[in-house]
């Protein structure tokens, strides 16, 4: 629900792409690094912006309610998002020019608030850990599946994308007849390998499907999320919203745990005294998930926020309207809060990374991405503990223009 070509329009190729290493910064972020944490950026479309690279003062943006995420509102203060909003949208109900009524994540308090505070008791540790038997069989039942197949495999469909997707059903409350459906579905509407038309198609039947699933919930409440949402929220949702924040919950729950997943197993397979130091001491499998996290920080540079006053930060004066874009890879290898931070090292301390964000729009589904991995990792190499690249690292495509960064493909064997 993201397109390819948005960050190229806006970003210069050093920015966006990791071509010398796929688990470090871009070199055009990479460069910057002891130059300032919060240091002028020119944007291709001729706008002026702000690149945060430190934790500190990322985190006081993140925080500070004077820094809007809203991009209809202040649509010409920043252009950064406003496709996002756009592509999610249309990408599942093309037929609608501009439809936003439940896209949370692009709105601020009140509005925001009112729509993620219904959601906040669905992510608890407690459901999470609730539902980790579930995705503990997920993953083995498609472990199995691939022995079954052969020994090799692309590990991205066959495993990444599965898991977040079969975990989104649980929580959604899809009827087990209609999963594997959904399942082709969201595959093909979150695959950037698809054609414009062919995801457009799909997004629109996906659109449709949990338009269904909503008036079924109306008409039978059950045990799960959306039910809740249809019954429970004070006020009452529109179909309209119930069926957008569904899409922000598929869309941020699939693409980000999946191609953690698959980058995840790219890092450690890439790095084999790491993955040695996991499997000689599987108490390590929480520290690892987190460290993960830090290193890979996949969402590149795609958080965003607009100054709706002057403000200073970090002695830098911010004009009202400025563009402030959180450069995630960076900011999470701060050198002033991680030593040798450009080192996967699944023995260190935890700290508190920005990966899943940071105020009010800090990830609503981090436990559940969290349980998915510990879980999908865990599983993995545990039960293939031959696993390997089936491919020269070098010939592992990336999603080097994407919002969210991972591989298109993973090919792994284990004979």
């Amino acid at each position: 629900m993201e397109s390819p070509t948005a960050m190229r329009r806006l970003l210069s190729a050093d920015m966006v792409e990791r071509d010398g290493c796929p688990f470090d910064p871009p070199p055009g972020v990479r460069e910057r690094r002891g130059k300032g944490s919060v240091q002028p950026l020119k944007l291709l479309n001729g706008a002026s912006g702000w690149l945060v690279t430190g934790l500190d003062e990322a985190r006081t943006v993140l925080s500070d309610v004077r820094f809007s995420s809203d991009r209809v509102r202040h649509r010409d203060a920043t252009q950064l998002q406003a496709h996002e909003v756009e592509q999610m949208a249309t990408t599942a109900a093309p037929e609608v020019e501009s439809r936003t009524d439940g896209m949370f994540v692009f709105m601020d308090p009140p509005e925001h608030t009112r729509l993620r505070r219904p959601l906040t008791g669905w992510f608890t540790v407690r459901r999470m850990r609730a539902l980790e038997s579930r995705i503990r069989e997920i993953a083995v039942e498609h472990i199995e599946a691939m022995r079954a197949a052969g020994a090799e495999a692309d590990l991205v469909p066959a495993y990444a994308l599965p898991i977040p997707s079969l975990a989104i059903c649980e929580l959604l409350g899809v009827d087990y007849a209609d999963r594997a459906e959904f399942q082709e579905r969201t595959a093909i509407a979150l695959n950037s390998n698809t054609s414009d038309d062919e995801r457009a198609r799909a997004g629109l039947e996906l659109y449709g499907f949990i338009q269904e699933l909503v008036a079924a919930k109306r008409a039978k409440s059950a045990d799960d999320l959306l039910s809740g949402l249809v019954h429970d929220a004070d006020p009452p949702l529109t179909d309209a919203q119930l069926v957008d924040v569904a899409l922000v919950l598929l869309g941020a729950g699939h693409e980000t745990t999946a191609n953690m997943l698959g980058l995840g197993t790219f890092a450690l397979l890439e790095n084999p005294d790491q993955l040695a130091a996991l499997r000689a001491d599987p108490a390590l499998l929480d520290n690892t998930v987190e460290e993960l996290l830090r290193y890979l920080s996949i969402i590149q540079m795609g958080v965003s926020r607009v100054a709706t006053e002057d403000i200073t930060v970090a002695g830098v004066e911010i004009p009202a309207g400025s563009t402030m874009i959180i450069a995630t890879p960076e900011v999470n290898r701060d050198p002033r809060h991680w030593s040798d931070p450009d080192r996967l090292d699944v023995r260190r301390s935890r700290t508190s990374h920005l990966a899943f964000g940071h105020g009010v729009h800090q990830c609503l589904g981090q436990q559940l991405a969290r349980v998915e991995m510990q879980v999908g990792l865990g599983e993995l190499f545990t039960r293939l503990p031959n696993l390997r690249l089936a491919v020269p690292a070098d010939q592992v495509p990336l999603r080097n223009e994407m919002l969210i960064f991972g591989v298109h493909s993973l090919p792994v064997t284990w004979a």
